[in-house]
């Protein structure tokens, strides 16, 4: 089965993009509509009116951060599950031995 690639329209931060992806197309708008709904929260959150490049940055900047986090947050439990299994493989070990 060949993956095709869709054409999506959606909106971002009041502007109109067309995204081509192998993704099906209610998960394209799904992550345009999380991109729009963080820059329009850091918009919000800032003091002054500000380019839209700049708030585009700074949602980079703050979904990158989510990123890494959830990164770390899945290493730590792979870690656990690991440490986890080690001593389980080491019980049954001792218990097989004896």
């Amino acid at each position: 089965m060949e993956d095709q690639e869709n054409l999506v329209r959606v909106s971002i931060f009041g502007q109109e993009y067309t995204v081509k992806a192998k993704a099906d197309s209610s998960y394209i708008a799904g992550v345009a509509e999380y991109v729009d709904k963080k820059m329009r929260e850091v918009e919000d959150s800032l003091p002054s009116v500000q380019s839209g490049m700049r708030i585009a940055i700074l949602t980079a900047m703050s979904i990158t951060d989510e990123l890494f986090h959830s990164n770390k947050d899945k290493d730590g439990i792979i870690d656990h599950i690991e440490d986890k299994a080690t001593t389980l493989i080491k019980l049954i070990d001792e218990e097989i031995s004896s």
